[in-house]
């Protein structure tokens, strides 16, 4: 197929896009607005949620003219393309659970935030995004199941490279850890939500 491997890199590249921003940008929140946190009384919840929906509109625009092209190009996957809010909804679920436990960190531990930047390059390339995971050794392709990423992105480029239903039980691992970091990210906030002030 013509468009087959382009396919393949937009629905990788675009939805780690989405991950990566959110993450970034809610670990650095609390950093990056000190002097607002400081001067002005407000919920400090608002920060990570901005941030949220900012990323999510940005999203949905690039999404948008990605599927305007399947849709002209002669690639859209049919009805299957409904099942992506779903898939979307873990997806962005897991980032801000991620976000919000590394931005409560990273106000206490500032080495936090430098040393996840490091560590999401090699997420990157440990994820099939630029090459599909069947090039890898068998062997490699068990341990990379362990990368909760992978079953993620696999269910993005199901759906939009062969229009096909996603294998669900592959995205279990990431629905929990999904909701482990939201509630994880939610303790740690409303424990130190006080202490931040003081620690910025």
């Amino acid at each position: 197929e013509v468009y087959g491997y382009s396919i393949y890199l937009c629905a990788g590249i675009l939805t780690w896009a989405l991950f990566s921003e959110i993450v970034n940008r809610c670990q650095n929140v609390f950093l990056e607005n000190a002097g607002m946190i400081k001067k002005i009384s407000f919920p400090k919840i608002c920060l990570p949620v901005m941030v949220v929906i900012n990323a999510c509109i940005n999203f949905c625009v690039i999404f948008g003219l990605f599927s305007l092209f399947l849709i002209i190009s002669g690639n859209f996957p049919g009805w299957v393309y409904l099942l992506l809010p779903i898939i979307l909804a873990i997806h962005i679920m897991f980032s801000v659970g991620l976000g919000m436990t590394l931005g409560v960190l990273n106000v206490f531990f500032r080495d936090v935030g430098q040393l996840f930047s490091v560590v999401l390059q090699f997420w990157f390339w440990l994820t099939p995004i630029v090459y599909p995971i069947t090039i890898l050794p068998e062997k490699f392709q068990a341990f990379m199941e362990i990368n909760p990423m992978v079953g993620l992105m696999s269910a993005y480029q199901t759906i939009l490279v062969s229009g096909r239903m996603p294998d669900w039980s592959a995205l279990v691992p990431i629905c929990v850890l999904g909701i482990l970091f939201c509630i994880s990210g939610m303790i740690l906030f409303k424990k130190h939500s006080g202490d931040m002030v003081d620690e910025l």
